[in-house]
């Protein structure tokens, strides 16, 4: 049974209209100048809009930076910081999906300890306290809000880096289903599909304990079953909430556990190719799955998980178990209607030893339950050809 050390934060506030919350939260912060990270699409789906609002109500001032992108480079972050710097700001928002919460998260790292987001690779890189930070996610899927790293690539090598420390949790997340309802199909279906990744990851990982498998377990029930009402034409709202839970709690469970190889080898397919980084782990999961389930351990991770889900029953062997779960997850992501091979996105199968070669290096790679060389990976890619 593996050790652990709990990490509690953040505050979360969750329910039906919970972003009003925002304004006492705010108050209770007893400082003015708030810098508001996040991107186009949320300010006009009129989420920006809102926020500022709650924000001069509690007599806060706001500067925004809205020009987050997708799978934010250090240039992002090097943009942000000069707006932070220039409003002199004393506290964060990031409000949006990971893109936006990552960003913010690394305008911090470099606001408050100055040089580069290089400096931070790793954990616990930082010498001085940072702003305080509020997380305001509006998709379901990455859990950044719950979690200490930020995500960043360098804008020449195109590696993602993870820059980490506990002084970069947010200390409040505020999750309000309301603000999932402007998701378009591929963003729920990307993030969802990354949310179960990261329960799924979580739970079996090297790291994982009796605390995270709380958090991760119940994720993937919520997750799971609730995916797919909101693909539907018309998505059910409890599922929308359940889906932005079950997120926030995989973050949890990621905190306390980190991820694998399906997020190992879904990185170079968005830095080299650019695909949603939802889209590449999906695309990955359930051959990561059976490899990982040749590890006895990782076996019986995986048949509890069906079972506790309700995937396979108490009367199922741990073989069937694992079986059903897999086939769950492949039904899932079909559901997402996003191509399921490399050829289909147009990655050839020349590139496979160089994608085998980015993915071994990944650090994700190193908390996978079973090892995993180049070879591997290979076979990974080739298996998803």
């Amino acid at each position: 049974m593996n050790g652990f050390d709990s990490r509690p934060l953040p505050r979360i506030i969750f329910g039906e209209g919970s972003i009003v919350q925002l304004e006492p939260v705010v108050r209770n912060l007893r400082v003015r100048r708030f810098l508001l990270v996040t991107d186009k699409g949320i300010r006009l789906a009129g989420h920006l809009d809102r926020v500022v609002s709650l924000l001069q109500e509690a007599g806060a001032e706001v500067a925004v930076f809205d020009e987050v992108r997708e799978n934010p480079t250090t240039v992002d972050v090097e943009r942000c910081t000069t707006v932070a710097r220039s409003a002199d700001v004393e506290a964060i928002i990031g409000l949006g999906g990971g893109s936006s919460l990552d960003t913010a998260k690394g305008c911090n790292f470099v606001l408050t300890q100055g040089g580069k987001m290089q400096d931070y690779r790793g954990f616990g890189k930082s010498t001085r306290p940072m702003l305080p930070f509020l997380a305001v996610p509006t998709t379901a899927g990455t859990g950044s809000e719950c979690q200490s790293y930020a995500i960043i690539s360098d804008e020449d090598t195109h590696e993602k880096m993870a820059c980490g420390d506990l002084k970069a949790m947010a200390s409040v997340a505020v999750l309000d289903p309301r603000l999932t309802d402007s998701q378009p199909f591929k963003v729920a279906a990307c993030t969802g599909i990354d949310a179960v990744a990261h329960a799924l990851e979580s739970s079996v990982s090297r790291n994982s304990n009796a605390y995270s498998r709380v958090y991760s377990h119940k994720a993937f029930s919520l997750l799971e079953s609730n995916l797919p009402s909101v693909l539907q034409d018309c998505p059910d709202p409890v599922g929308r909430g359940a889906m932005l839970l079950g997120a926030s709690l995989a973050g949890l469970a990621i905190e306390n556990s980190m991820l694998g190889c399906a997020h190992a080898a879904a990185n170079p397919l968005t830095a080299r190719f650019g695909l949603t980084h939802g889209h590449a782990v999906g695309l990955l999961l359930p051959r990561v799955i059976r490899f990982n389930a040749e590890d006895p351990g990782a076996h019986a991770g995986y048949a509890q998980l069906a079972r506790e889900s309700g995937c396979a029953s108490a009367d199922d062997t741990p073989e069937e178990a694992v079986e059903y779960l897999c086939g769950r997850v492949e039904e899932l992501t079909k559901l997402c209607r996003l191509p399921l091979t490399l050829s289909a996105c147009g990655i050839g199968r020349e590139q496979i030893g160089q994608l085998a070669v980015d993915a071994t290096a990944q650090w994700t790679a190193r908390f996978n339950p079973r090892s995993a060389g180049v070879g591997d990976f290979r076979d990974l890619y080739s298996a998803v050809y």
